[in-house]
């Protein structure tokens, strides 16, 4: 069971999650707090040693349905996240996005 995600005066919402072989990392309170279903199709970016999720109707990903994010390898490789570390995730619901962070 994962513990609720942390908030903050901005509204941004915070939790911590461990990818999994496949790269997944399960987020249930994040996704939630935004509203992102499972099959929600999803655009992801690396931005200055992070990864930046937004939802896109043309995305390449989609949330699973156990409520996990991807996370690919290549974005993984470049921000340094390896299987089973810690990453802390930070849900900006105004700007309907996550940011993954190492």
């Amino acid at each position: 069971m994962t513990a609720p995600a942390i908030g903050s005066n901005d509204g941004a919402l915070f939790d911590v999650g461990r990818p999994d072989a496949a790269g997944r990392v399960t987020v249930r309170p994040l996704l939630r707090a935004l509203g992102w279903a499972p099959g929600l199709t999803l655009h992801v970016d690396v931005v200055t040693g992070a990864i930046l999720i937004t939802p896109a109707a043309d995305g390449a990903h989609v949330v699973g349905t156990r409520e996990e994010l991807p996370l690919p390898a290549a974005a993984r490789h470049l921000c340094g996240i390896a299987t089973g570390e810690p990453v802390l995730l930070a849900a900006l619901p105004r700007q309907n996005r996550i940011l993954v962070h190492p």
